[in-house]
This record gives structure tokens, C-alpha cells and sequence, in this order.
């Protein structure tokens, strides 16, 4: 993993199921190539595996 300032990105189901056939498909047309897919692998396991956000109940909260 690398060092430095992380990023986060909102997205819908369906964003994500976008997002996850679009790596998919980079992934394997680097297989078809003979070409490293680890950096592929690490990102499409991070978006697939990524937790959905949590509906806060509560939304005076954030001013106490």
C-alpha cells in the first residue's frame, strides 16, 4: 500500500457494479497481453470489498 493521503469516493450500487466490470475488463485484457494484473487485483479487491456507508440516524449529533 502506499503512503500519502487517501481518497475516498461515494458511489451507488450501481456506480460501483460499473466500476468493478471496468477493472475487470482492464484486468483481463492485461491476462490476454501476458502483462503483471497486480496493481489491477489490489484495486478491484478494494472497491469490491469497500464497506457502504452508514445512514446516520441522528443528524443534530454532529454539533454537540
Amino acid at each position: 500500500m502506499m503512503d500519502g493521503d487517501n481518497k475516498v469516493v461515494v458511489l451507488s450500487d450501481f456506480e460501483q457494479r460499473i466500476m468493478v466490470r471496468s477493472l475487470n475488463d482492464s484486468r483481463t485484457s492485461l491476462i490476454k497481453g501476458n502483462c503483471s494484473t497486480e496493481d489491477i487485483d489490489d484495486l478491484l479487491l478494494k472497491v469490491i470489498d469497500a464497506p457502504s456507508e452508514k445512514k446516520r440516524r441522528w443528524k443534530d449529533r454532529d454539533a454537540r
